[in-house]
């Protein structure tokens, strides 16, 4: 007889919070014990997302948060003339999906860059477990917080700064943010296209691509496609700070 083969069951391969190694950056946080398990309790598994599938869309119910546990998301809303921007860019331990929880739906569009997998957590669940667990409270208050933060300091970045210290405050926050994952600060992958990173700092793609080239010249990084090797994470640091001289490459 043919044999048969088995099918991939969600559970066999479920992590639980107490055993991913993103548990520090999540909403695990703090937790350990009956409290962990609490948590596993609500959370649900879905199949890998895969690159351009979308996890949702502007106006579907929000009903749930979203934790990243591998691959990469970019967050967007779309102008009135149908325009995408893009909001921002969602890597592994990293939290998607909190506008779902103003109104009752979401306000934006989240889509995986890669193959990519994540933790679903209810809202309903998520409140409930939330008034029970005062710690589980406070970590999603600081993760309401870190949004705030980031959204403060992206107007900030795109009202104040030139283009070249736009980039490099880019890659700056890209290498501390895969640091903070235990990865490479220097070796980085960019998951998204160069238009993906024109549209999040307000520049065209041929002023990020005249910029890649032109911090190349400067031995700043070595440029391999989407491999991104950051040579001098000080002169980066500088740029961002306005410190040089920004180069003739920094037309938007």
């Amino acid at each position: 007889m043919p044999r048969k083969e088995k099918l991939l069951n969600l559970n066999d391969i479920k992590i639980s919070c107490g055993s991913c190694s993103l548990n520090e950056l999540c909403l695990p946080h703090g937790l350990e014990g009956a409290d962990l398990e609490k948590l596993d309790s609500i959370i649900r598994h879905q199949p890998p997302l895969q690159p351009g599938q979308h996890l949702f869309r502007a106006g579907d119910a929000g009903q749930s948060l979203y934790a990243v546990r591998s691959g990469s998301l970019k967050t967007y809303c779309t102008t009135k003339n149908g325009d995408e921007q893009v909001l921002g860019f969602t890597l592994p331990g990293e939290i998607v999906g909190l506008d779902g929880m103003s109104d009752g739906q979401y306000e934006s569009f989240s889509v995986a860059l890669e193959t990519s997998s994540v933790c679903q957590l209810p809202f309903s669940q998520l409140d409930e477990l939330c008034a029970e667990i005062p710690s589980l409270h406070r970590q999603m208050m600081r993760v309401v917080g870190r949004e705030v933060t980031a959204d403060h300091s992206m107007l900030l970045l795109l009202g104040k700064r030139s283009a070249d210290e736009r980039l490099a405050a880019f890659l700056l926050s890209l290498s501390a943010r895969y640091k903070t994952r235990g990865l490479s600060a220097t070796e980085i992958n960019l998951p998204m296209s160069r238009q993906d990173i024109g549209n999040y700092l307000g520049l065209a793609i041929e002023t990020v691509s005249r910029l890649f080239a032109h911090f190349q010249d400067q031995k700043l990084l070595r440029v391999n496609r989407r491999q991104i090797t950051l040579l001098d994470m000080a002169r980066l640091q500088e740029i961002f700070e306005g410190c040089t001289e920004a180069s003739s490459a920094t037309g938007s």
